[in-house]
């Protein structure tokens, strides 16, 4: 699926996705990943959380795209990342693409951890 086209300035949209895969500012992203205003990083899902928590003093939110469908985020992954200052809503990931995208177009300062659909 496309998602519109929208300026962000210097940072990194979120163009599409598909099964098993993003593509983000104009590359392909196999598998789960972190999206930042600055760039891309791998995440290795639930259990990595530092890959967040590095990135705190850069962002206000982090979506996280669950997969196909919105799930519950486990309790320790939410508690950690909002005991460092980390606001966390859970949504399935292809809405948590939109609407990252939006925030940033914003200026906001937005992160996204996806999990592939």
């Amino acid at each position: 699926m496309r998602l519109n086209e929208i300026a962000y300035n210097d940072a990194v949209p979120i163009d599409g996705y598909g099964p098993g895969f993003f593509r983000i500012g104009g590359k392909r992203f196999d598998g789960s990943v972190a999206v930042f205003p600055d760039g891309v990083k791998s995440w290795g899902g639930f259990t990595d959380t530092q890959t967040i928590i590095d990135q705190a003093d850069t962002l206000d939110v982090l979506f996280v795209g669950t997969g196909a469908e919105i799930a519950h985020l486990p309790h320790d992954f939410r508690i950690t990342l909002e005991s460092a200052g980390i606001g966390v809503e859970s949504m399935a990931s292809p809405a948590a693409c939109r609407t990252y995208n939006v925030l940033l177009s914003e200026g906001r300062r937005v992160a996204v951890a996806l999990l592939p659909v």
